[in-house]
């Protein structure tokens, strides 16, 4: 088996989606389909000995819609006259308006009465077959397939005015539906805009170095491994390794970070970024899909399949929906015998409205939320997150930044502390441990320059030695160099600090104290899920308890030390087991477990690719202010699907029973048809600008 990628374009709304779907399924050798309606594609597992690329192409073409062929420059989502289509759209919008009032004021004053007296019935016939022969031509197609529609009843009503001569109806109805094919195309491409805007920045040329010359490529045909050259103003079209040069990038469009980074060699870029001073000769080590930003544009595409239960109900409601709406049109009839009636009944219905109510808003606030480093695998983790009540911590690297910081530098015979720290620093200068680099960095911090020492040795597991001016310097631990107990030495290690002891010509002379440092916006983020409705916050993590107890405290949050992986996930499960919903934040191979055990695991952008796989929310900058905004945007997100829901059945259980009872006609029935559509885009647009 092999999994097939095929853009789609020419879907609407959720049930086009559902059409294509069916017809691939039916297919010999197709094993599984997932049609993806805002991504604009189909993910489509196949066997290639049975079935060909060019037999799905001819199936999907057969049912309407088609496979746009890529250009060599320019990607086939991008297209040409956004500002043509927005004015479209603009004089669409009031031409609907207008037609509306004048449809309610003609009624109301008898003008439509008086137009199909004028008017013969066979020259209003050709005008709604000419304009609705589109339309028609559909639904006619579907019905040989055995597939009802939402033009399906609406096409049955016009025919209906049309069999009783009222052709202006039916010319009305004719002249919403297109109107109403537009305003679901158009609501469609708002919740895609967003996506479209991620896969337009994805780079699509690139500058290589072959056989000693520059030579511009199409991404396709670079290779991992080839010398990409990135000038001034540029955009990265590679994630790699800097080998030369240096430049200032704009890494928005990974971490949504506004302030640009200084890269220089050895530091690794992103594809997508842009330098916008500096020049850099890289080896690219990921290419197109396989970059940071291509799988961030893979996991904004495929979050569609990620439906939560509140979009599944309105998916299986809106297939329910259209024959519900014929049995209340026959009732309609069997009850009443008016057959005007049952054509409103026909014509007011909009089933599209309740399958676009909750994926147009899910996809708004998942690429508002993209777009600010916060990548959002699905709709069910939006829902799943509002619903939580536990989260659980990973300390190094997650509430921590995962590097040792100088806290202290005590004295224990009356040498300065700065003397110390020289001295220190200069020891270590030749260490690669990693405590031994928090020395130095602390000594530039406080303006001391590490010389070199006149011997050095590593000590594997206690410390260092050196000597410096014909003194020895001993930096190490308890094993290495021997220190009694004392008041200060307690408080350092109740505080959970690793302490360096160090010894000058074997007689301890101080002790540096170091700690993995809490990020400083951490603490108002607790405070701000607490606010939001958390229950329980706590740490798991693997270190001792005393190094525990000194993070957590400080931030009131329970902790459980000395855990595993497996203790990890054991404690999740636990929780779960009692009724809650847990949502776990890690950064570390250790998490990964746990973090896909919870209803919402959160990974840190700089943590490990497993982390962020098993995760079901990525954060692309380390900010833990993005915890807290995931919980902010979960909830106003689920606020405006329910809103979305409760107002189309209360517009259409309004429309329909007015309808039934002969309350409204026929034209003002279709005039209304697609006013739902329009009020779930306003709604859904508000999530496009988070706050």
């Amino acid at each position: 088996m092999s999994t097939l990628e095929l853009p789609i374009s020419g879907m609407d709304c959720a049930a086009c989606a559902k059409k294509a779907q069916r017809a691939l399924k039916r297919l010999p050798g197709v094993a599984e389909v997932e049609v993806l309606l805002n991504a604009e594609k189909a993910i489509i597992s196949i066997d290639p000995k049975l079935v060909t690329r060019d037999r799905i192409v001819q199936t999907i073409e057969k049912v309407g819609f088609s496979v746009p062929t890529p250009k060599e420059d320019t990607p086939y989502y991008v297209k040409e006259g956004n500002d043509l289509q927005r004015q479209l759209f603009m004089a669409l919008g009031i031409l609907f308006g207008v037609i509306l009032l004048l449809v309610v004021v003609g009624e109301g004053l008898g003008l439509f009465e008086s137009l199909t007296e004028i008017v013969p019935l066979w020259v209003g016939t050709l005008i709604v077959m000419a304009f609705g022969a589109k339309i028609f031509t559909g639904v006619i197609k579907s019905a040989m397939r055995f597939e009802v529609t939402a033009h399906t009843l609406m096409s049955v009503g016009g025919i209906a005015a049309l069999v009783t001569g009222q052709w202006d109806t039916a010319a009305v109805v004719v002249f919403l539906m297109n109107v109403g094919v537009y305003i679901e195309r158009y609501t469609s491409e708002k919740a895609r805009g967003l996506l479209k805007e991620l896969q337009a920045m994805a780079p699509t040329k690139a500058r290589v170095e072959r056989n000693g010359e520059e030579v511009e490529l199409t991404i396709d045909q670079v290779r991992v491994g080839d010398i990409v050259v990135v000038r001034p103003g540029e955009r990265v079209p590679v994630d790699g390794l800097i080998l030369e040069g240096q430049a200032t990038l704009d890494q928005a469009a990974i971490t949504g970070e506004s302030m640009p980074v200084e890269a220089e060699v050895g530091d690794k870029v992103f594809a997508a970024t842009i330098a916008k001073l500096g020049y850099v000769k890289l080896r690219a080590e990921g290419v197109g899909r396989e970059t940071t930003f291509g799988r961030t544009i893979k996991l904004v595409e495929e979050a569609e399949a990620n439906r939560g239960e509140v979009q599944k109900i309105a998916d299986k409601f809106s297939g329910w929906y259209l024959p519900i709406v014929a049995g209340i049109a026959v009732l309609t009839y069997l009850l009443s015998g008016n057959i005007m009636s049952v054509v409103a009944v026909l014509v007011v219905a909009c089933s599209c409205s309740f399958a676009l109510a909750t994926p147009i808003a899910m996809m708004a606030s998942i690429g508002a939320s993209a777009k600010r480093g916060l990548l959002i695998k699905g709709g069910k983790y939006i829902e799943a997150i509002k619903t939580a009540n536990v989260v659980f911590v990973d300390k190094t690297g997650t509430l921590t930044t995962g590097k040792p910081n100088v806290t202290d530098v005590v004295s224990l015979d009356g040498t300065p502390a700065a003397d110390l720290l020289q001295l220190a620093a200069t020891a270590e200068r030749h260490s690669e441990h990693p405590l031994a680099e928090a020395v130095r960095a602390h000594a530039r911090e406080q303006g001391y320059r590490a010389g070199n020492p006149d011997r050095f040795e590593a000590i594997p597991g206690k410390g260092i030695r050196a000597v410096i001016d014909g003194k020895t310097v001993e930096i190490g631990n308890r094993r290495l160099v021997q220190v009694a107990d004392n008041s200060e030495v307690a408080r350092l290690e109740s505080e959970g600090k690793t302490l360096l002891i160090m010894a000058i010509d074997g007689k301890p002379a101080g002790i540096i104290a170091a700690m993995d440092s809490v990020r400083p916006e951490v603490a108002a983020a607790i405070k701000a899920i607490r606010e939001l409705g958390i229950e329980r916050v706590e740490l798991l993590t693997g270190d001792n308890e005393r190094t525990a107890a000194a993070i957590a405290g400080p931030l009131g949050i329970g902790f459980q030390a000395n855990l595993l992986p497996e203790d990890k996930i054991r404690v999740v499960r636990e929780a779960q087991a009692k009724g809650d919903k847990v949502v776990m934040v890690g950064d570390g191979v250790n998490d990964a477990p746990a973090l896909a055990q919870a209803e919402v695991g959160i990974a840190m952008g700089g943590g490990t690719d497993v982390a962020m796989q098993a995760a079901h929310i990525v954060l692309m900058r380390e900010d833990w202010n993005l915890v807290a905004d995931c919980f902010r945007i979960a909830g106003r997100t689920m606020r405006v699907v329910k809103m979305n829901i409760a107002f189309t059945a209360i517009y259409n259980m309004l429309g329909l029973s007015l309808a039934a009872f002969g309350i409204i006609p026929p034209i003002v029935a279709a005039s209304l048809q697609a006013v739902p559509d329009i009020g779930i885009l306003a709604n859904s647009s508000r999530l496009i600008k988070q706050k």
